[in-house]
């Protein structure tokens, strides 16, 4: 069993071939496909978390498509001063799917 823990937009993932993440905006290049920062690689019973090691690992993943998130509503309110405001925010993310840990 291989699966490796990347970089995903902010946070670490743990992912295997055929895995879909979702992350925050990347861009993808011309074919479609990104390149994902591994921090640790599991091939077996040998774990990988050396940076020289990991220097070598490819982790590819194809771009399935562009997304939005659930709206997020802040509200902030001070009482009797009449002060209130309200904020609206949507996160721009991406949904890929990796196709190789090499």
């Amino acid at each position: 069993m291989v699966y490796a823990v990347v970089r995903a937009g902010g946070r670490q993932e743990k992912v295997e071939v055929g895995t879909i993440v979702t992350m925050d905006r990347i861009k993808a290049d011309k074919d479609g496909n990104v390149q994902l920062t591994p921090v640790l690689l599991v091939d077996g019973d040998k774990i990988t978390s050396d940076a020289k090691s990991l220097a070598k690992v490819t982790v590819t993943a194809e771009v399935l498509g562009d997304l939005r998130g659930p709206k997020i509503v802040i509200q902030k309110f001070k009482n009797k001063t009449g002060y209130k405001k309200r904020q609206g925010h949507r996160q721009e993310l991406t949904r890929v799917k990796v196709t190789g840990i090499k």
